[in-house]
């Protein structure tokens, strides 16, 4: 649905089907090896049988801490695939938004001067917020572009992104905006 949004959804959208589809994995092999091994070595009547103690095996210990390095050094490579891009300098043709936070409230101002309490960004063409917090801790949010930053009172911070299709799309502070 909201696919290509911009110039970093898909990515992002990688990282989190990647990730999600090795939770998966691991979750249905697990429950079933579990289920299997309850089923297999439960006690049966008659069975005096004693645990033997099995020493260590090398190559089974290798193998198993080399698997996971790899899959997590998958999953950090296709999080910073997302990541990379959000964080980059943007383009020197980037329109600049002046994107003001404060309590309850949003205040975009344009190149042009114009101030208004809504985003509006052309398609297909690189947008850069400047992102300002008058006082307290904000987080911009626009979640169908894959778009989260804080922003901290007295520091200077920007995001940039390219969107590639019109629509309506909402934008949430994802801090509370309170006093406390």
């Amino acid at each position: 649905m909201y696919s290509n949004l911009t110039n970093y959804t898909d990515k992002v959208d990688d990282a989190f089907l990647f990730i999600l589809s090795i939770i998966i994995f691991f979750l249905v092999s697990i429950t079933a090896t579990i289920i299997i091994f309850i089923v297999k070595y439960r006690k049966r009547e008659g069975d005096n049988r004693k645990a033997a103690q099995i020493h260590g095996n090398n190559t089974l210990e290798i193998i198993w801490t080399a698997i996971p390095l790899v899959l997590v050094l998958g999953m950090f490579y296709f999080g910073w695939r997302g990541w990379k891009p959000l964080y980059s300098k943007a383009p020197d043709n980037a329109m600049e938004v002046k994107t003001t936070a404060r309590m309850w409230s949003w205040t975009f101002e344009y190149e042009n001067g114009k101030k208004i309490d809504t985003l509006y960004v052309p398609v297909n063409q690189p947008v850069k917020l400047n992102l300002e917090s008058i006082d307290v801790i904000h987080s911009i949010y626009i979640p169908a572009f894959r778009l989260k930053m804080d922003m901290v009172p007295g520091r200077e911070k920007s995001v940039w992104f390219t969107p590639n299709k019109p629509g309506r799309y909402d934008l949430f502070c994802a801090e509370y905006c309170g006093l406390r």
